[in-house]
């Protein structure tokens, strides 16, 4: 059976070490460790991350690469996320949020997973993001929280 690939974003490793989240944003992580899932981790996720506390780098640092499926940036992506942003999707401040969008569609993630409520686990910002890969010729993508995946 295929295992299903999930993209992860900062707010998913951040999460295990929240007090609020740190239960869902682990087991999912402990899926992953057990080969249930495939993590799809971006290098804008790993650059995102250089930036974040020594606990949070840690959370990464001690998935096994058996766990993760590793993906880049590039032309396209930030053809789709300049997509994105000219839909007004989201706003230019939220441009990261919108290549992390980008970089799942284009690596054919079966859903990204995020903590972030107000730029991507929201109705109307997945509507505008799946309309946009629908238009480009991309399949729509499932943005869920960690607690709708456990």
């Amino acid at each position: 059976m295929k295992r299903l690939r999930i993209y992860i974003d900062t707010s998913v490793v951040g999460g295990c070490l929240d007090a609020g989240f740190a239960d869902d944003s682990c087991a999912l992580l402990e899926m992953a460790r057990r080969g249930g899932v495939a993590l799809l981790v971006s290098d804008l996720l790993a650059a995102e991350l250089m930036r974040a506390p020594a606990e949070v780098q840690a959370v990464y640092i001690g998935l096994p690469e058996s766990a993760m499926e590793r993906t880049e940036r590039s032309h396209e992506t930030e053809r789709l996320r300049d997509l994105y942003l000219v839909a007004g999707i989201v706003g230019p401040a939220s441009a990261q949020d919108a290549h992390h969008v980008a970089i799942a569609t284009v690596a054919g993630a079966d859903v990204i997973v995020s903590w972030n409520f107000k730029h991507l686990v929201h109705f109307d910002k997945i509507r505008g993001f799946n309309a946009v890969n629908l238009r480009e010729g991309y399949s729509p993508v499932e943005i869920r929280s960690p607690k709708e995946m456990v």
